[in-house]
């Protein structure tokens, strides 16, 4: 069997985050423009390749100013780092139920090893005919790792923004037709 080529569907799928604000709260935010493949061998599935990359630009708190700040060089400097990847390595556990994702994360021009804890959460055609299968997945970075280390010391104790970023994927991909992966490939 041959391996399949999957597309990331953007507008059914979502990559948000959240981290400590003020040591209080929680702020929330989403990157809105993303791109990505999967590609995978259905007789060796653990095998999978995942190509994630993300436009640092389209950060978005619900915030104008808070999103100019996190572009800013104090934080992600777009005009530097305008993207962050993810590329697998492997996967552990079972791909059409709970699996972990292990791969690096490439961010503000720093690269470390990361694992997502994964879900298959189903697959079918839709109305159209397409086959389509979705997946979600969680991981925690500590952003100063990414040499994300801008704060401030509040008078209370502790600081503004915290260290830990809990990240949250909900992805659709579509499969693309065999003919056309491989006319993409040469």
């Amino acid at each position: 069997m041959a391996v399949e080529h999957w597309n990331i569907d953007p507008t059914h799928s979502h990559i948000e985050f959240s981290i400590r604000h003020l040591m209080i709260s929680s702020v929330k935010g989403r990157f809105g423009e993303f791109t990505g493949t999967v590609q995978v061998d259905p007789a060796a599935p653990t095998a999978a390749k995942v190509d994630l990359t993300i436009q640092v630009a389209s950060i978005d708190t619900r915030q104008a100013d808070r999103d100019a700040h996190l572009k800013s060089p104090d934080f992600f400097d777009v005009a530097t780092y305008p993207t962050i990847v993810f590329k697998s390595k492997s996967l552990k556990g079972d791909p059409t139920g709970d699996f972990t994702l292990v791969g690096e994360l490439t961010m503000h021009g720093v690269t470390k090893p990361v694992e997502l804890a994964a879900t298959a959460e189903g697959r079918g055609k839709d109305p159209w005919g397409n086959e389509r299968a979705g997946f979600s997945a969680t991981t925690k970075v500590d952003r100063r790792e990414f040499g994300l280390v801008w704060n401030q010391a509040l008078e209370t104790g502790g600081v503004a923004v915290g260290h830990e970023v809990k990240v949250s994927l909900d992805l659709e991909v579509v499969l693309v037709p065999a003919a056309q992966a491989v006319a993409a490939a040469k």
